[in-house]
């Protein structure tokens, strides 16, 4: 499995409103990815995460080059700051797990 964790905390209330459009649409497109295990997201410290599981790397790359994570990828470096962990897993972490490592 491979394991994906994000988090973006957005510059202002105008960033934030463009980050869920652009976020809500990526989202949902992942939810019902190929290949994808677990889809979800939560807020900690103000800083947005999602946390998303999938059968392989090949099936999270394939999402990663879709359209709707392309727009909003393209945007995010001038709404918000934020990194991302990918890593390899014979487990779905829990998110205090992800959270962990992520930090």
């Amino acid at each position: 499995m491979y394991v994906s964790v994000t988090g973006l905390k957005t510059h202002s209330l105008y960033a934030s409103m463009k980050f869920w459009f652009l976020t809500i649409p990526a989202l949902r497109a992942a939810q019902r990815a190929d290949g994808i295990l677990l889809c979800e997201n939560k807020s900690r410290n103000g800083c947005h995460h999602t946390l998303t599981v999938w059968k392989s790397r090949a099936h999270m790359l394939e999402y990663v080059r879709s359209p709707k994570h392309v727009k909003a990828i393209r945007s995010f470096s001038s709404i918000a700051v934020g990194g991302l962990l990918s890593y390899e897993s014979n487990i779905i972490p829990s998110w205090e797990e992800a959270l962990l490592k992520w930090d």
